[in-house]
């Protein structure tokens, strides 16, 4: 399921409604419509979770890399194709939510992930060595494609036993990547023609057995197409 997990940013927070549930968020505020000003973003992508329960399983109670805020808490808002939805004290409440009122930090570039067994999605994360370590879940290394773009990975995810992502001219790529742009000193959003190109290159995931891993570890090859 693809969706947007937005949570009340406190110093714009005036009436003290993070954490609240609908029925006090309504009256404190004064009117019906959740203030979406006084949110910021902090995940945008998609999961195996089918419902919002499953959601709230995994963003309150376990992690996910590319997640910049709290546990899933009382007062997020869960956005998906079928509306925006209050997290209550007790499940979720259909709500009116403009998302385009919501912030988001200057920082975050658009990436297009890519993960074993699952098909590459949009998603965002902070230009930070931290934001670029969080995605590929350890230490970086970046492989041009020679167009303007780069795929970045885990530099250990062969040593450290990650799954097998994807096939590329020889060699198979291992673990969570991201593809960015890149300037000539640092990533940076892809295009939409950037996204659309490799979320087609990428689209059918692959089954890389061990061995496969095994006979490829610490050989790259890069500037492919």
């Amino acid at each position: 399921m693809k969706f947007k997990i937005y949570q009340i940013d406190m110093d714009r927070d005036k009436n003290r409604v993070k954490f609240d549930n609908l029925e006090n968020t309504k009256k404190h505020q004064g009117f019906e419509q959740i203030d979406a000003g006084i949110y910021n973003r902090v995940f945008m992508g998609d999961t195996d979770s089918e419902t919002l329960e499953d959601i709230y399983r995994l963003f309150n109670t376990e992690k996910h890399r590319l997640h910049r805020g709290h546990s899933l808490s009382v007062s997020d808002i869960v956005s998906t194709d079928d509306g925006s939805f209050f997290c209550d004290s007790v499940g979720f409440q259909k709500v009116d939510f403009d998302e385009s009122a919501a912030h988001t930090p200057d920082n975050l570039i658009r990436i297009l992930v890519i993960e074993p067994h699952r098909t590459p999605y949009e998603s965002e994360i902070p230009n930070t060595p931290n934001g670029q370590q969080r995605a590929v879940e350890g230490l970086i290394q970046y492989l041009e494609n020679g167009d303007g773009t780069v795929i970045v990975i885990n530099e250990e995810s062969k040593l450290n036993g990650m799954e097998g992502n994807r096939r590329i001219e020889g060699d198979v790529l291992v673990g969570p990547i991201f593809i960015a742009g890149i300037t000539e000193d640092s990533i940076c959003s892809l295009t939409d023609e950037q996204m659309q190109k490799y979320a087609q290159k990428f689209a059918e995931p692959e089954e890389i057995p061990p061995e496969e891993i095994e006979q490829h570890t610490g050989i790259f090859f890069q500037n492919w197409y």
